[in-house]
């Protein structure tokens, strides 16, 4: 029996991933239905970059870049634009069969797609020719002559990219196929950018924003409404959907929580965004969400919420509960997906790396197997937010029991386990289940280079369906491993990533570049290693981030100990995460950033490795000091 007659919808504001839901409505919907609420949920998302990959989307886009363009000659037009409008009939043509091609139906259209002239081909394209430049036949080489319904894939996905840039340039200069909006809120201390942007005339996005909105809540009827906002891009998007909302229906209640919520919204003092919403939660939002719910059916006085803000006499208040507690991992229930249609989302393929791949290609059901990081000890990791530093795992049979129970409701066998690193403990023990079980799934996950992924263990993964991993590597220097607390050292991460490739489970690194005190001799060394780490198979895709310090990490927290000052950031009223700060090793990281993204990308695909170093950069760069069989023997 359901505990109020209010009815609550939970939104995935734009954008996300294309290809799967985000999973923080889906976790809150299993949870408060286990609670007994009467709750739903809808991927706004989703349902906005679809209407505008129509026939009748991509009318409305040509009318308005016409218009928006009218004063401009051919020459002056942004290239995306004028391969637009030169090409329209084509683009107008195929649209909607690439879409329902790359939402897994429709698979003969693969055969025109691949005949490459099909689509209308735009500056996207130009990154294939430069590789065809390098190599003569690099489609042939990632796909085969066989591999015809990948090597589509891979085209449509260009062409939609295509299409993204002219929707960014032409028609809503905040749109991304993954982010929308987001210099406005990252790290911005000042509410003042977002607060302009939401006082625009509206543009063709914001009236479909306002028409989905309006058949959501004719659809559901809801009293409460729920926004995540797991990342900077998903906060404009949050705030136009709350807007509508609250034109449609000035009465609703509308909560916002999510990951960008919980990491820089710490020090909320800017009241004006209580004209859009009413109550901001901050980190696991479960039991936060319960004590909203009681004081909204006033079983509770709003003194009792537990980490929340609202509005009080026009000042920004934060109230917290110190009696109450958080619900264990094991009791938070099995996200459930009803509301999401799921075959509406789009397989992409996005870069010929297969690693690479998997993050945009194919649905995934997402699960947790653990709240928090195990480890919870590298300095440039936010260890001090709760999300990180308190961990609990649900154990394996639970994980077990949710795996089985999302088959049968999803259909889908494919499982992404979304954890900050996946304890080896429970991997090991769920893989074992699965085996006794014959449960058949194919998974992935984070985790971290632990000695204790041996080649026995890794082949016990892989039979159990491991098809791919992705952990950090960070700097490759073992000086820099060991001063961020990383526990791995470069040496161990080649045995245990090799371990995984021998057992066919894909391997994923992550890098990291401007560390503080990182001399450019290291860098240069690390991408030598990181050279040799692909050469000999060790890990097939990798992505280098530039680092940056964070006030929740020990380093934003004890800069005194990693050699730098913090430049402490000004009147915080809305958003804090990254701090500046001075670097005495003064390194230029921003030359050598360009460099190593450039050679990684053609390492990914294959090339490259036997290039001096110096090919890469724009600048002199001394020469690795690294043996030219550090990893070879490493792994021997």
């Amino acid at each position: 029996m359901e505990k109020t007659n209010q009815k609550i919808l939970l939104i995935t504001p734009p954008m996300t991933q294309l290809n799967t839901p985000y999973p923080a409505t889906a976790y809150l919907t299993g949870f408060l239905r286990q609670e007994q609420y009467s709750v739903t949920q809808r991927d706004l998302a989703i349902d906005l970059f679809l209407s505008l990959l129509t026939k009748q989307g991509l009318d409305q886009i040509y009318t308005t870049i016409e218009d928006n363009f009218a004063d401009f000659e051919d020459d002056e037009l942004p290239e995306a634009i004028y391969h637009f409008l030169a090409h329209y009939p084509d683009y107008q043509k195929c649209i909607e069969a690439t879409v329902s091609f790359l939402q897994g139906r429709n698979p003969s259209l693969a055969h025109r797609i691949v005949s490459r002239s099909f689509l209308p081909e735009g500056p996207q394209f130009e990154s294939l020719y430069q590789m065809e430049e390098m190599s003569a036949d690099v489609l042939r080489q990632a796909f085969g002559d066989l591999g015809i319904q990948d090597k589509a894939r891979y085209l449509g996905t260009l062409f939609i990219d295509d299409i993204s840039a002219v929707i960014k340039q032409g028609v809503d200069p905040n749109f991304e196929i993954t982010r929308y909006g987001e210099q406005l809120a990252s790290s911005n201390p000042s509410f003042d950018d977002l607060y302009q942007q939401l006082q625009q005339p509206y543009l063709y996005t914001d009236e479909i924003i306002l028409s989905l909105v309006k058949t959501y809540l004719s659809e559901e009827n809801p009293s409460i409404i729920g926004i995540t906002v797991p990342f900077p891009g998903n906060m404009l998007g949050a705030l136009k959907i709350a807007l509508c909302c609250k034109k449609i229906n000035p009465g609703l209640k509308i909560i916002l929580g999510g990951g960008f919520i919980n990491t820089e919204l710490r020090s909320l003092k800017d009241p004006r965004i209580f004209e859009f919403i009413d109550f901001i939660t901050v980190d696991d939002g479960e039991r936060p969400l319960l004590t909203l719910l009681e004081y909204l059916s006033h079983k509770r006085p709003i003194e009792d919420l537990l980490r929340t803000y609202y509005l009080k006499n026009h000042q920004v208040i934060f109230n917290t509960n110190s009696a109450l507690h958080d619900i264990p991992h094991k009791n938070t229930g099995t996200p459930c997906y009803a509301g999401l249609s799921l075959d509406k989302y789009l397989s992409l393929c996005e870069m010929l790396n297969p690693m690479h791949r998997i993050w945009s290609d194919g649905r995934w059901n997402k699960l947790t197997l653990a709240h928090g990081c195990y480890w919870s000890q590298c300095s440039f990791c936010d260890i001090s937010l709760s999300y990180i530093g308190q961990y609990d795992d649900a154990g394996a049979e639970t994980i077990i029991n949710r795996i089985e129970t999302l088959i049968k409701e999803t259909g889908e066998t494919g499982f992404h386990f979304v954890d900050e690193a996946a304890p080896p403990k429970v991997l090991f023990a769920m893989a074992k289940k699965l085996i006794e079980r014959n449960i058949i799934v194919s998974w992935w996950g984070n985790i971290r280079f632990e000695k204790t992924f041996t080649a026995e263990k890794c082949q016990l993964l892989a039979d159990s369906g491991c098809i791919a991993i992705s952990g950090g590597l960070e700097v490759a220097s073992d000086r820099l491993l060991k001063l961020m607390k990383k526990g791995v050292t470069v040496e161990q991460v080649a045995k245990v990533t090799k371990n995984f490739a021998n057992s066919g489970i894909l391997v994923h690194a992550y890098l990291m570049y401007g560390f503080p005190t990182q001399t450019e001799q290291e860098t240069i060394d690390s991408l030598e290693r990181v050279r040799q780490l692909m050469l000999n198979g060790c890990f097939q895709s990798a992505y280098w981030h530039r680092f940056a310090a964070t006030i929740h990490s020990p380093i934003g927290m004890h800069p005194e100990q990693y050699n730098i000052e913090l430049i402490p950031n000004k009147n915080v009223l809305f958003a804090e995460n990254d701090i500046d700060y001075h670097d005495p090793a003064n390194t230029d990281h921003e030359m050598l950033g360009l460099g190593l993204k450039k050679a990684l990308y053609n390492y990914m695909h294959g090339m490259g490795f036997d290039y001096p170093m110096s090919f890469w950069f724009d600048s002199p760069i001394p020469e690795p000091t690294i043996s030219a069989t550090f990893i070879e023997q490493a792994i021997s």
